[in-house]
C-alpha cells in the first residue's frame, strides 16, 4: 500500500510540475509582448522632438518679398523691396527670440521712375542706408510645432540709420522642414524722423502700411 501511495504521490508531483511548466509557458508571451511594447513606446518617444524645443528657421529670399502701402490725397500708393537674408530663433517655452531680417532699401520701387528717384535720394537716402534691418527679440503667443500660428513678435526695426521698437503681427504655417507666412506692422516714418514726400499737390499720409511675405525652411534646433 505503501508503495501504491507513493507512485500515486509522484503520479501527483509529476501532474503539478507538468501543470507549472505549461502555465509558465502560458505565461511568458505576455511578459514579451509588455517587452516589445515598452520598446515601442520608448523609440517613439525618442523619436519625438521634445515638447518646448527651439524653433530655428531660415527665409528664401527668392520667395520672399515686402510690400508696402501709402495712401495720399490723390491716390493710394503701392511698392515693394527685396528680402536680401534672414533667419530667426524661437524659445516656445520663454517666448524668446533672436536672428535678424535684412531688407535692400536700395531695391525699392513703386512703379514711377521720377517718384522712385525721389524716395532713393530725399527721402529713404538708401546711398547712405542701404539696408534696413528688423531684429526679433519676443514672441507673444504659441507658435505650434505644425499648422498655422498667429502670434505677435516684437523686436527692433533699424531704418535710415536709427532703431525702433515695432510690433509685428504674424501668420506662420509649419510644415514638415518648410515654412510659409506674412508680416504686418505700420511704419509711422514722419515720427522717426523720415522726411515726408508731401508737396502742395499732394499730401501724404504720415505712416506707410507694410506686408511682408516669408517662406523659407526649419533648421535643426541649436
Amino acid at each position: 500500500m505503501f508503495i501504491t501511495n507513493a507512485k500515486s504521490f509522484a503520479g501527483a508531483a509529476g501532474l503539478l510540475a507538468a501543470l507549472g511548466l505549461f502555465l509558465s509557458a502560458a505565461a511568458a508571451p505576455p511578459r514579451r509582448s509588455a517587452q516589445v511594447t515598452a520598446i515601442r513606446v520608448a523609440a517613439v518617444k525618442e523619436a519625438a522632438p521634445a515638447a518646448g524645443s527651439a524653433i530655428s528657421l531660415t527665409l528664401d529670399a527668392a520667395q520672399s518679398k515686402v510690400h508696402w502701402t501709402l495712401p495720399s490725397s490723390l491716390h493710394t500708393v503701392h511698392g515693394t523691396f527685396s528680402v536680401v537674408r534672414g533667419a530667426m530663433n524661437l524659445d516656445p517655452e520663454s517666448g524668446k527670440a533672436s536672428g535678424e531680417v535684412v531688407v535692400s532699401a536700395t531695391s525699392g520701387e513703386s512703379g514711377n521712375d521720377s517718384r522712385d528717384a525721389k524716395m532713393h535720394k530725399e527721402i529713404l537716402e538708401t546711398a547712405k542706408y542701404p539696408e534696413a534691418v528688423f531684429h526679433p527679440t519676443q514672441v507673444e503667443g504659441k507658435v505650434a510645432a505644425t499648422g498655422p500660428s498667429d502670434v505677435k513678435v516684437h523686436g527692433t526695426f533699424s531704418v535710415h540709420g536709427a532703431d525702433h521698437e515695432i510690433t509685428a503681427l504674424i501668420h506662420a504655417e509649419i510644415a514638415a522642414d518648410t515654412w510659409k507666412g506674412t508680416a504686418k506692422f505700420d511704419v509711422p516714418y514722419v515720427a522717426w524722423g523720415i522726411k515726408n514726400p508731401s508737396n502742395f499737390l499732394l499730401k501724404a499720409d504720415k505712416v506707410v502700411s507694410v506686408e511682408v511675405e516669408m517662406a523659407g525652411r526649419l533648421q535643426p534646433a541649436k
